[in-house]
């Protein structure tokens, strides 16, 4: 069947949810900040002012998301996105659902007359930086940090 990709929609929100939840505790082994807050993020994202979220979906069954957030750059003086997130469960990984995702992405970000679209990924996911290298995407000059 064919895997197809669109916006979010407020009925993926439990299907999501399980999804988000084995991204960010399946995936990269963090602590699941909960249903509550996690489905308060994905109803902020369907109002579309924070971000945007596009799911991967076969036969009925989501299989994967991507998320942009909104933010602006004082060097273009334009809005911009943040890709936060891209993730295909498991089974899918070999296919092309990822780079649909990506793509849907960039998509987006040119249609909003977004200056560019920028993320980051862990220096650990070879397997992302081998997609990403092989989608046409440049590696930054920028040093990322958190505390």
């Amino acid at each position: 069947m064919p895997i197809h990709i669109r916006e979010t929609r407020s009925e993926d929100l439990k299907q999501l949810t399980a999804l988000m939840d084995d991204y960010v505790v399946g995936f990269y082994n963090n602590p699941w900040p909960g249903d509550q807050a996690i489905e308060l993020l994905i109803n902020n994202l369907l109002e579309q002012q924070i971000g945007t979220q596009f799911v991967a979906e076969e036969d009925g069954k989501l299989i994967g998301f991507a998320t942009l957030f909104f933010t602006y750059s004082t060097m273009k003086a334009e809005r911009v996105t943040i890709m936060n997130d891209l993730f295909v469960t498991e089974a899918f990984r070999e296919g092309e659902t990822e780079a649909n995702l990506f793509a849907r992405c960039q998509q987006y970000t040119h249609e909003h007359g977004c200056a560019y679209m920028s993320w980051i990924t862990a220096v650990t996911n070879e397997r992302a930086q081998q997609l990403f290298d092989r989608l046409g995407a440049k590696r930054g000059d920028w040093v990322n940090y958190s505390i």
